[in-house]
């Protein structure tokens, strides 16, 4: 089943894409063409959708169904994408139980976390966008990007 998308144009400097997808990866790919394809109609640089969109969002979303929803397709994942002549604010949110964006950061890069398989995607986040927060919201989390227009 595709994710359903509701497009909203409300002219054509303002694109706005919101997506609901089950807990599973192989919505990964779809949502974030969907995002990278806009980005690039609103004349982002290449490389930021060729690169900083696609992993920085991949990640969040990666993050979104395999730790906040634990990989349950009963729960969904929502994600929002306002993208206009300035630059893009995308939400993705799930139905976990939240964290502590700070606490949960740490650098790979360090000799401590070189070998760990895991704590890359907000690095990565933090380092391909402009800005990144978590967002509280009713029930689950949400991880707020902005990447300004280059």
């Amino acid at each position: 089943m595709p994710p359903a998308l509701n497009d909203e144009r409300s002219d054509d400097r303002v694109r706005v894409v919101e997506v609901d997808i089950p807990s599973d990866v192989r919505y990964i790919e779809r949502v974030v063409e969907l995002v990278r394809r806009e980005c690039e109609s609103m004349a982002f640089a290449k490389r930021q959708t060729a690169f900083n969109v696609p992993v920085a969002l991949t990640e969040a979303l990666s993050n979104a169904i395999l730790r906040g929803n634990h990989d349950d397709p009963a729960k969904q994942v929502h994600v929002r994408a306002r993208i206009d002549t300035s630059g893009l604010i995308v939400e993705v949110g799930d139905e976990g139980t939240g964290f502590d964006l700070d606490s949960a950061l740490s650098d790979p890069t360090t000799p401590d976390n070189l070998a760990r398989e895991d704590g890359r995607g907000l690095f990565l986040m933090r380092k391909l966008m402009d800005r990144v927060e978590r967002v509280d919201a009713p029930s689950g989390s949400v991880v707020r990007m902005t990447l300004h227009r280059e």
